[in-house]
């Protein structure tokens, strides 16, 4: 039975709200920047939290969790998750259009995917692989049936860097060849492999890594050729012939770079590449962390918007709404090579989390989610374009679904990454109540990858709250 929430407003959101208006009373002088955005409507009120106060996790943190800095110059204490909003420990509300990375696709906590867990773990929390049971075997097929062609065979792993980790290995055991080429600007995880294929140095630490060639990222913002991708194509092939032996093992790539800035790659790049990676005898390798499970809108996965068929691809994040669980999948052949010794993954198929993971895609195809991404997020690109067009500091705005990415700069024509003004910008929009991410070479981009349950009231809630922003700076 669907439990109804009565909503009242906590008492510190109040206040926030009356020291806001009083702030802009007193500090604008905007006709549209002179009314404070206020949050949607939402029927839950959470319950009141008894734990550790912030200042006592702070000191925990900077003893124990050091390498790991917290988000925001006042960080936040989530205690509480309801679908599209999060709530810290005095009861305010936040939306949250950042989605724990895109990996929050459900909702918080939505009810579907814990009664799964749930009820799953109250039978058999763990066991392996070796063993049979039906809630690995029933995930599996349902995730096969969402791909194209011959891709039917899923190895279950922990996240998405041990997916694309497992991907890579595939491929060089496939071809018998070492060398793979990815793009620049691209990240694919932070272990061996996966670091050597991320082309970022801020993401990379001084170890060997070896055998990776980066190309040129198609990039339709800042990139030499705009949108010719089969222009950018050509550095592949430049790689093959210069580069390499002639053979390679791989490409790997993501469809919209998420952490890149949410760059979609230029049309015509992924058809040309393929076509020359499987030429050198490659496997072509979709990383689908976080464009996948109907994010995108337009398509389930987000390969399928360039018109090609990959021969392995990787998922994680959304996969669980939350649960750490990756998968590859593959055709018969290609998995064959993992047959030549034993490869095993103690945790990978967890049955609960693979429980977690059928729900998912039961609650996307239920609620039709992947629509609602579609139209939601059409309808909250366009209100964010209508921003370009008012502020000189919004220098481009793309993405799909809700997928999104705005990229912020002091000069236009130059391009002049605004690295300040977006740390302004994502501390004030959390202080009126939305939780946004950062990314993108040059830490500039506005990351908007909230839970697909995101409504046209959260957009507007959304887009309000980033234009009194900007319009303060």
């Amino acid at each position: 039975m669907q439990r109804i929430f009565r909503w009242v407003m906590p008492e510190s959101e109040r206040n926030f709200r009356r020291s806001l208006r009083f702030l802009s009373n007193i500090a604008v002088d905007k006709e549209d920047a002179s009314v404070i955005p206020k949050i949607p409507h939402f029927d839950y009120t959470p319950p009141p939290y008894t734990g550790p106060s912030t200042s006592d996790i702070l000191k925990k943190r900077e003893e124990y969790l050091t390498c790991v800095s917290p988000l925001y110059s006042n960080p936040l204490n989530l205690v509480e998750g309801k679908m599209q909003y999060l709530f810290d420990e005095k009861g305010r509300r936040y939306l949250d259009a950042y989605g724990g990375i895109a990996t929050v696709s459900c909702g918080h906590c939505h009810p579907d995917v814990v009664e799964a867990i749930v009820s799953q773990t109250k039978r058999l929390q763990h066991s392996t692989v070796l063993y049979l049971n039906h809630a690995i075997v029933d995930f599996a097929e349902a995730l096969a049936s969402k791909l194209p062609g011959d891709l039917k065979v899923v190895f279950f792993t922990n996240s998405g860097t041990e997916a694309n980790e497992l991907a890579l290995m595939i491929s060089r055991l496939y071809t018998g060849c070492h060398d793979i080429i990815s793009i620049r600007n691209g990240y694919h995880g932070n272990a061996t492999a996966t670091m050597g294929a991320t082309a970022q140095y801020f993401h990379k630490f001084n170890v060997v890594q070896i055998g990776v060639h980066h190309a040129l990222n198609p990039d339709q913002y800042r990139g030499t050729f705009g949108s010719d991708g089969v222009e950018y194509a050509k550095d592949v092939q430049d790689i093959i012939d210069y580069g390499t032996c002639g053979r390679v093992a791989g490409f790997i790539g993501e469809a919209i770079q998420g952490v890149g800035g949410v760059i979609e790659l230029a049309p015509g790049y992924l058809p040309a590449v393929y076509s020359s990676i499987r030429k050198a005898g490659g496997l072509c390798i979709a990383d689908e962390v976080q464009a996948g499970f109907g994010r995108t809108g337009s398509n389930f996965w987000g390969f399928e918007a360039h018109g090609v068929v990959p021969d392995i691809v990787t998922m994680a994040k959304g996969i669980g709404n939350g649960v750490p669980i990756g998968a590859v999948v593959t055709t018969p052949e290609i998995a064959k090579v993992l047959t030549q010794r034993y490869y095993f993954n103690t945790f990978g198929g967890n049955p609960a989390c693979t429980a977690a993971g059928l729900a998912v895609l039961r609650v996307i195809e239920k609620e039709q989610l992947q629509q609602n991404a579609l139209v939601v997020g059409s309808y909250l690109k366009e209100r964010l374009n209508t921003l370009k067009e008012k502020y000189e500091m919004i220098g481009d705005v793309r993405g799909r679904g809700l997928m999104l990415g705005v990229e912020l700069v002091t000069d236009r024509q130059l391009k002049t990454p605004a690295k300040a003004e977006i740390l302004q910008i994502v501390d004030q929009m959390k202080e009126m109540g939305v939780l946004i991410g950062k990314g993108g070479f040059y830490g500039n981009v506005l990351r908007i990858i909230p839970p697909l349950c995101f409504t046209k009231e959260d957009a507007d809630f959304l887009v309000d709250v980033m234009d009194y922003t900007i319009s303060m700076m």
